[in-house]
């Protein structure tokens, strides 16, 4: 069993890494987003918080596109700061495609053909805002 990472942070944050402004391009009124990351260097834990993990690498992209009109989400200043509803955010429903594929010494993964959510699944493609920025 192969579990690709960011690791746990102090924060206990973890499969979270910061992939850079670069990695992520919205285009058309934010209709449609693709995440496109190369080489990010992750950890290969074996088992969650067991003793052996190894140093890999992900390749992942994926595309975002939104089918219908967006909703919104959450009440803002309307509610303390603590309160789980204090975020403003807009979702639309979405169909997204993504390709995978890691490496490390001796072992090596590919996805052998691009996942869809118009097969099944669910995507969503949104903007949010949490209590910290509004």
């Amino acid at each position: 069993m192969h579990d690709f990472n960011g690791g746990i942070l102090p924060s206990g944050l973890f499969w979270t890494l910061d992939v850079g402004k670069t990695a992520v391009d919205f285009k058309v009124s934010n209709r449609r987003a693709v995440l496109h990351v190369k080489g990010l260097p992750v950890i290969d834990s074996f088992q969650f918080f067991g003793p052996s993990s190894a140093p890999a690498l992900v390749d992942v992209h994926a595309e975002w596109e939104a089918t219908g009109s967006p909703v919104a989400r959450g009440m803002g200043t309307g509610v303390g700061p603590t309160d789980p509803g204090a975020f403003l955010a807009e979702f639309a429903p979405a169909v997204s495609t993504a390709s995978f594929s890691g490496k490390e010494i001796g072992f090596e993964f590919e996805s052998t053909r691009q996942a869809s959510t118009a097969h099944g699944g669910y995507a969503q493609l949104g903007s949010e805002r949490n209590g910290t920025y509004l």
